[in-house]
């Protein structure tokens, strides 16, 4: 969220204990959130139920490592997860965006109500949110600080409990609280960035033919479009994430590992 008052009190609250990559690194990250009712409340609900869910596709609980992947035409916010770094990863479970903001296409300033299209992973743990649990994205990345308004870029961006948004992913306070305490959990393990990658839609065949029906006239939106479909196109044939770096003019580029 971009409003003052809301991005103040984030502020206030993050700043001592969730920076996670210090807490990480102090060994305190999962202690320090275990001190708030929030998250002691989302481990006793969903434990067990993130067990079942892990024992079903036979992870070991918690597994070692997960990966978020948002679809905004379709609604859904998918949770990957896998045990061996050099394998492939299963879907873990799928919670629907229960309400939505902006059109398709990426955010390229503060105040667009537009959700960020792209590459990203988790860089904020709030335990003490205006919306239940939020997990931060790290909007804007290298490719959004080239291509957007500079000056005016905007942040603050977050999935979320409670059904509102002006440019978030919000899932309801039963799910956030699934997926916040499983992150916390894989990132308290040694999971320094969780991948959170966002598409305007499914980009197979089917999605590309519906973004080109619906904006095939702003050549610059399809070809942005076309830069991301690689990334998707990885993810579903390989089940390995791809490695991303972003060059000088902005463009993601996608790399095997």
């Amino acid at each position: 969220m971009s409003a003052a008052p809301r991005r103040a009190r984030l502020i206030l609250a993050t700043v001592a204990i969730l920076l996670a990559g210090y807490s990480s690194y102090a060994g305190e990250f999962l202690e320090d959130q275990l001190r708030f009712p929030r998250v002691r409340a989302a481990k006793q609900e969903t434990d067990s139920v993130l067990r079942a869910y892990c024992t079903a596709r036979s992870l070991h609980y918690p597994p070692r490592e997960i990966f978020l992947r948002a679809f905004k035409r379709e609604g859904i916010l998918e949770v990957w997860a896998r045990d061996n770094a050099a394998g492939a990863f299963v879907l873990l479970a799928d919670y629907p965006i229960c309400e939505r903001s902006g059109v398709p296409g990426p955010k390229r300033r503060e105040g667009d109500l537009q959700v960020p299209e792209g590459f990203y992973h988790i860089n904020i743990f709030n335990p003490v949110s205006d919306y239940h649990l939020s997990l931060g994205i790290s909007y804007p990345n290298g490719s959004d600080s080239l291509l957007g308004n500079r000056k005016k870029l905007g942040g603050d961006i977050m999935i979320h409990g409670d059904c509102v948004t002006i440019g978030c992913i919000p899932i309801r306070d039963a799910c956030i609280r699934e997926v916040y305490w499983l992150a916390v959990q894989v990132h308290a393990a040694g999971m320094e960035r969780i991948p959170v990658h966002v598409f305007p839609c499914r980009m197979d065949s089917a999605g590309m033919d519906y973004l080109a029906a619906e904006k095939g006239d702003d050549a610059a939106l399809m070809a942005f479009w076309k830069m991301l479909q690689p990334g998707f196109d990885h993810f579903q044939r390989t089940k390995e994430l791809p490695v991303i770096t972003v060059d000088g003019r902005g463009s993601y580029v996608v790399h095997s590992r």
